[in-house]
């Protein structure tokens, strides 16, 4: 079997494992296993349990960001591009539970360098996101209301919001992805929709 194949093989196995069992209680033996491999050959092509998470984290944050950047439709107005983004999130996330976990939960507890590793996915997500919102601006009116500072803090927003939902909606089986998505779309786009409009919050509104 080529090296290639048989690597991703194991990268598949330890996905399972360390989604499933977490990175401390994976243990190699167990990876190796259900890989249907030899512990030294998991050993031979990815050294330790260390540089296998790492290349772990790196191919499921790959994936999920083709998936993200694949789903959204660049022709489409703004409304259609953020949905159909959403939606790409929230089913990969959904097809792929255990890299989920291994993404939102296990990379971030435990430290260096595997937080640095998300938070570059992370970050050319938000990226991604970013675009798109200062898009919504830009259809809105020819001069734009929303500031730099402002778009950049909506897509941090929104990125964590959809971060939180799909730990939701893994653990509820009732709910699909599309009713995440639809969900996280609802809250944003009237936000957006005022948003565009002008309209800003100010505690003059709590008073009155």
């Amino acid at each position: 079997m080529p090296r290639a194949v048989r690597e991703q093989q194991m990268l598949d196995a330890a996905v399972r494992i360390f989604g499933q069992r977490g990175y401390r209680a994976a243990s190699m033996d167990e990876i190796a296993e259900v890989a249907g491999v030899s512990k030294p050959l998991v050993y031979l092509y990815l050294n330790s349990k260390e540089e296998l998470f790492t290349a772990v984290i790196r191919r499921e944050s790959r994936a999920l960001v083709t998936a993200v950047r694949a789903g959204a439709e660049p022709d489409a107005p703004a409304d259609a591009r953020l949905w159909a983004g959403l939606r790409a999130f929230f089913l990969h996330t959904a097809e792929n539970p255990d890299g989920w976990a291994v993404l939102h939960r296990q990379a971030r507890t435990h430290g260096e360098p595997f937080a640095a590793e998300v938070t570059v996915m992370r970050e050319e997500i938000v990226t991604f996101v970013t675009t798109l919102i200062a898009a919504t601006a830009r259809e809105a009116r020819e001069e734009p209301e929303l500031a730099s500072r402002d778009v950049s803090g909506l897509a941090q927003a929104l990125v964590g919001a959809a971060e939180s939902l799909a730990d939701w909606a893994n653990a509820t089986p009732e709910v699909s992805a599309k009713e995440a998505a639809a969900t996280l779309m609802n809250f944003a786009w009237v936000g957006l929709g005022r948003l565009r409009e002008g309209e800003r919050w100010g505690s003059g509104a709590v008073s009155g």
